[in-house]
């Protein structure tokens, strides 16, 4: 039973993995087409509260707990987390770099939550141990590609038409060194906010991790966080862009399928299956360390279990079999 619920979690992030990495692909191409970041972000908040919210209604009608203002607070955090700023720094990352970058840079995400929840005291770290120096053998591992791949760039296997044109601006003159200048610049802009989505979603991790023991249905606690989440996009969208309706109205066939898959798969089923996968996790890591303390709890009890004390027997072989004939005999009777 445990090794089937370990695949059902590791096929679970698989399928979380394929799903976010369609979603990078769409948004980045609606995105090149003019799609405003928070507006998106909205809309696919949006798109989300209405998929989930029956399902919650529903499923959880009679087994809902009841809302308090500190599980309110937790939920509020966890939308401007993890469905705020994480995705609008995810947004905005995937627009000055690649898809491909953006979803390998993602990796760094459980190093992360691993650094802080050290820092938090949530996790131990034990050097001497095996276990304690092959997380900091990841650990560096991870921030070694992470740095290899944002510093280094090798040899182009491909001519793309942009940077085809970026170098024959470049060797060209003219403004060709403004146009590299430029381009570096977002490249590292876009690489700076795609370490805060990775700060911010493993910081939603944690949170997350917490909100599920005080607020257990899963479903009415995602719906109800893309919830407040679509209200917190709309009042920072007003806020800070001067939109028209036009804004607001979806053009064509990418972004349709964009807001409707990023609200429905990516944020509807795959924050569920993150939530989903934490209870598995905490459920598996509880039964290793129910089984471990059970192993110790039975040497501990094989030890202290009471021998019968030996019988002290002549060190002299030859006296042994006098000893062994003395104690078979009868004892004689007592002479008046």
């Amino acid at each position: 039973m445990l090794q089937a619920e370990e695949c059902r979690t590791v096929m679970t992030m698989l399928v979380f993995d394929l799903i976010s990495a369609v979603m990078t692909a769409l948004v980045k191409k609606a995105l090149e087409q003019g799609l405003n970041r928070l507006v998106l972000i909205t809309l696919r908040q949006l798109v989300a509260t209405l998929f989930l919210s029956p399902i919650a209604y529903f499923k959880e009608r009679n087994t809902r707990p009841k809302m308090t203002w500190e599980i309110f607070v937790y939920l509020f955090f966890s939308a401007l987390l993890g469905a705020g700023l994480s995705q609008y720094s995810f947004f905005y990352g995937l627009q000055y770099t690649t898809a491909t970058y953006a979803i390998t840079f993602a990796n760094l995400s459980p190093v992360l939550t691993f650094l802080i929840a050290i820092a938090l005291g949530v996790e131990s770290l034990n050097m001497k141990s095996m276990a304690g120096g092959a997380k900091v053998l990841g650990t560096l591992t991870s921030m070694a590609g992470v740095l290899l791949l944002s510093l280094y760039k090798g040899v182009a296997l491909t001519n793309h038409p942009s940077a085809a044109a970026a170098m024959d601006a470049s060797a060209g003159g003219g403004h060709g060194g403004s146009v590299m200048v430029k381009n570096n610049k977002q490249w590292t802009l876009g690489t700076v906010m795609l370490l805060g989505n990775c700060l911010c979603f493993s910081l939603w991790l944690l949170l997350q991790g917490k909100l599920t023991k005080k607020y257990p249905a899963i479903y009415s606690c995602t719906a109800i966080m893309f919830f407040i989440s679509t209200l917190q996009g709309g009042a920072l969208t007003l806020a800070t862009e001067r939109l028209t309706a036009s804004a607001w109205t979806l053009t064509n066939k990418v972004e349709i399928v964009t807001v409707i898959y990023s609200g429905v798969m990516a944020s509807g089923v795959g924050y569920l299956i993150m939530t989903c996968v934490l209870g598995s996790v905490l459920m598996i890591l509880g039964l290793y360390l129910l089984l471990w303390g059970k192993k110790k709890d039975a040497a501990a009890a094989s030890s202290v279990v009471c021998c019968p004390e030996p019988k002290h027997l002549p060190v002299d072989d030859e006296e042994a079999p006098n000893t062994i004939k003395a104690q078979q005999q009868p004892p004689s009777p007592l002479k008046l």
